[in-house]
C-alpha cells in the first residue's frame, strides 16, 4: 500500500514575509510623500513667482520685484542647514515617525498659508516680510524632511534592495517638481491674466492641504523604522546630544559625503533651474520650449531611477558614483554643445545626454545619506551635510555669473568639473562601499590605540 502524499503548504515564513514586504511598501509611500508636497510646493512657487510678485512687492519696478520674488528662495535654501539640525536631534531623540508627522504638518500650512497673505499694496512691506516668514518655515523643515524620509525607509528596507527602494524616494521630488510646475501651468492657462495676478495664484497653494492630510493618513499607517527600534531599545536608549554625538563620532563620513553631495547639487540644479533660463534668455528659445524640454527630460529620468537603484544594489555604491563623477565630466560639455543648436529638439536631446550623470548619481548619493552614517545618529549626522543645500541655493546665481563673465556655458562646466573632480578623489580615496554592509556598523572605524601589558 502507498500512503498519500501529504498535502503541500506553504513555507511558514510566506505570511510573515509578506506582510513584510507590505510594510516596506507603506514605508516607502509614507516617507516619499513628504519629498512630494515640498518639491511640489518648490515647482509652484518657482513657477508662480513672476506672477505673484506685484502682490508682495512695488509695482514701479516689475524686475526688482520678480528679483525679490526669487531671493526669497535662496534664503530659504541657506537655513535649511540649521532646519536639518533641528529635526535630526528630533529624528535621532524622538524616533522617525513622529519628527516626519510633524515636519509634514508644518510644511503643508506654511505652503497653504501663502494663499491667504496679505498684499503689499493693503499691509506696505509687512507682505514681503510674512512671504519671508513663511518661505522660511518651509525651508527650516524640508532641511529635514528629505533625509528622514530617506533615513526611515533605508532602514525598513530589505539589505541588498536598499538603493532600489530609496530611488523612490528620490523619484517623489521629482514627480512632485513636475505636479507643481504643471498644476502651475495649468492655472495660468485656464484664468485670464487679470484674474490670474489678482487671485488666481493664491488657489494651487491651498492644493497643500488636502496633499498634506493624505500624507499624514499614510505616515499614521506605519509604525517606527525596526532598525532604529532596535538601535535604541524601542526608544529607551537614545543618544543625548545627537548633534554633538554625530560630530564627534561621524565626521569623517559626514566629510564624505559633502564631497559627494557638492557634485550631485551643481549637476541637478544647474539642470532643473539655470539650463531652461539660459535656453530661453540666452539662446533665444520660447519660453515654453525650455520649461517644456526641462519637462520632458524629468519625465524620462522618473522610470529609469528604481533601475539605477537595483544596478547599485548589485555592484555597489562606489562604482555608480565613479561612473557618474566621470559623466559629469565628460558628456556635460557635449549636452551644452548640442544645446546650442538652439532648436526645440536639440535642447530636448541635450538634456537626454544630461541625464547619464544623473542617472548615476540621483538615487545612489540618496542611499548613501543613510548608509554611511550609524543608526544611534543618522538623521543628525545626514542633516548636518550642508554642502548640498548651500550649493543648491547658489548654483544658479553662480551659473548665470559665470556665463555673464565668461560669455560661454562651458564655465559653468568648468564649475562641475571642479566638484567632480573632488567626488572623484573623496570616493577613490576615503569613502568605504556601504551598498552590503549593516546600517548600524562604524562604516570607518577608528584605530585601536595599541595595548601596553
Amino acid at each position: 500500500m502507498s500512503s498519500a502524499a501529504p498535502p503541500r503548504t506553504a513555507p511558514a515564513s510566506a505570511p510573515g514575509e509578506a506582510e513584510k514586504r507590505s510594510a516596506i511598501r507603506r514605508a516607502i509611500g509614507a516617507g516619499s510623500v513628504g519629498n512630494f508636497v515640498e518639491q511640489f510646493d518648490y515647482g509652484l512657487y518657482g513657477y508662480m513667482a513672476p506672477i505673484m510678485a506685484p502682490a508682495f512687492f512695488p509695482e514701479s519696478d516689475r524686475t526688482v520685484a520678480v528679483l525679490g520674488t526669487y531671493a526669497i528662495i535662496a534664503i530659504a535654501c541657506l537655513v535649511r542647514p540649521l532646519g536639518g539640525t533641528l529635526l535630526g536631534r528630533w529624528g535621532d531623540r524622538l524616533g522617525r515617525r513622529k519628527t516626519l508627522l510633524w515636519s509634514l504638518v508644518a510644511m503643508g500650512t506654511a505652503t497653504a498659508l501663502v494663499a491667504v497673505l496679505p498684499t503689499y499694496h493693503a499691509v506696505g512691506i509687512l507682505a514681503p516680510l510674512l512671504l519671508l516668514a513663511l518661505r522660511v518655515v518651509q525651508g527650516v523643515v524640508s532641511g529635514g524632511e528629505y533625509v528622514g524620509a530617506v533615513a526611515f525607509i533605508v532602514e525598513w528596507a530589505e539589505p541588498n534592495r536598499r538603493a532600489y527602494y530609496t530611488s523612490y524616494a528620490s523619484n517623489s521630488c521629482f514627480v512632485g517638481t513636475l505636479a507643481g510646475a504643471g498644476v502651475a501651468a495649468l492655472t495660468s492657462w485656464a484664468l485670464p491674466d487679470e484674474a490670474l495676478y489678482s487671485w488666481g495664484w493664491r488657489l494651487p497653494f491651498l492644493l497643500a492641504i488636502p496633499l498634506s492630510l493624505v500624507g499624514l493618513w499614510m505616515r499614521r499607517r506605519i509604525e517606527e523604522s525596526p532598525e532604529f527600534v532596535r538601535a535604541t531599545e524601542d526608544g529607551t536608549d537614545v543618544v543625548k546630544s545627537p548633534i554633538i554625538e554625530a560630530l564627534r563620532t561621524q565626521w569623517r563620513p559626514i566629510l564624505v559625503y559633502c564631497g559627494i553631495s557638492i557634485m550631485l547639487a551643481i549637476l541637478s540644479y544647474t539642470w532643473v533651474t539655470f539650463y531652461p533660463q539660459y535656453l530661453t534668455d540666452t539662446l533665444g528659445l520660447p519660453r515654453w520650449m525650455g520649461l517644456a524640454s526641462n519637462a520632458i527630460s524629468i519625465a524620462v529620468l522618473i522610470p529609469f531611477l528604481p533601475l539605477a537603484g537595483k544596478l547599485s544594489d548589485r555592484i555597489g555604491r562606489k562604482p555608480m558614483l565613479l561612473m557618474g563623477a566621470v559623466a559629469c565630466i565628460v558628456l556635460v560639455p557635449l549636452a551644452f554643445w548640442v544645446g546650442e543648436k538652439a532648436t526645440f529638439g536639440a535642447a530636448v536631446v541635450s538634456q537626454l545626454i544630461y541625464l547619464v550623470p544623473e542617472f548615476f548619481l540621483t538615487g545612489i548619493v540618496t542611499v548613501c545619506a543613510a548608509e554611511l552614517f550609524s543608526t544611534r545618529t543618522r538623521f543628525s549626522a545626514s542633516a548636518y551635510n550642508s554642502s548640498f543645500s548651500v550649493f543648491m541655493g547658489i548654483t544658479p546665481f553662480v551659473a548665470t555669473l559665470l556665463v555673464s563673465t565668461f560669455g560661454t556655458i562651458y564655465a559653468v562646466w568648468a564649475y562641475l568639473a571642479v566638484g567632480a573632480v573632488l567626488a572623484l578623489v573623496v570616493v577613490t580615496f576615503f569613502m568605504t562601499e556601504t551598498y552590503r554592509s549593516q546600517l548600524g556598523a562604524d562604516k570607518f572605524p577608528r584605530r585601536q590605540a595599541p595595548q601596553h601589558p
